[in-house]
């Protein structure tokens, strides 16, 4: 892909290093000068130490035969400005930070694709690993819903059963789904079935309707949760 990543610093930065190293044409605009030049020392990419703001600027890094944009700024009007010049210039893939929650509506209206403020994510990352430690990895679905990853312990109500039987027995069922079994990391996933049987060791991932709460996860044997 050709893409153009606007902003150069804590977020903007490891975008472009996975940006390069995937094999991507990537174009920097930063308007500060300290940071522009480290960005060019470090990366094999063109950066551009002028503002994004200008309709100039993204002509000048290519924003006519780019597959995507991304404003990574720590201005939220920045980033719309960003963003309405790029859909001007027709860029087909715009996604851009938000960092006030309130703003998110405007960005939607305008129909860029978002993320929101990423402190607020590693905050909340950094909440869930003591609140919920056996939580591997999660994404919120909704308002309460989420999608987990979690191993199943040793002495855990589901270890040993087929699915089948965790549902006959209602550890499972209801608002809670298995929808993968990793058993071996060198291997693909297991899709489950009804006579899938799980086993100590296995990573799962789970649908929970009413989200990662400790009466779920202790079915996978994480009393720890509780704590």
């Amino acid at each position: 892909m050709y893409v153009i990543v606007v902003g150069a610093g804590d977020i903007g930065t490891p975008l472009v290093d996975l940006a390069t190293d995937s094999g991507n044409e990537v174009v920097v605009i930063e308007r500060d000068e300290e940071r522009a030049e480290r960005a060019s020392r470090q990366y094999d990419c063109l950066v551009l130490n002028d503002d994004a703001t200008s309709k100039e600027t993204l002509q000048d890094a290519g924003a006519e035969r780019a597959d995507a944009l991304i404003s990574t700024t720590d201005q939220d009007a920045t980033n719309i400005m960003v963003c309405l010049l790029a859909q001007e210039l027709s860029v087909p893939n715009i996604v851009s930070v938000v960092h006030n929650p309130e703003h998110m509506s405007v960005f939607e209206q305008i129909g860029v694709n978002t993320m929101q403020n990423p402190q607020s994510l590693i905050a909340e990352y950094l909440y869930r690993a003591v609140s919920r430690p056996s939580v591997v990895d999660f994404m919120h679905i909704g308002e309460e819903a989420e999608v987990f990853e979690i191993t199943v312990g040793g002495d855990a109500p589901i270890a040993g059963k087929t699915l089948r039987e965790a549902d006959e027995a209602d550890l499972i069922g209801g608002q809670t789904l298995i929808v993968a079994v990793e058993r071996d990391r060198s291997e693909a996933p297991i899709t489950p079935r009804g006579e899938t049987r799980i086993h100590e060791g296995d990573m799962l991932t789970v649908y929970s309707g009413v989200g990662a709460t400790a009466e779920v996860t202790d079915v996978f044997g994480h009393a720890e949760d509780r704590d």
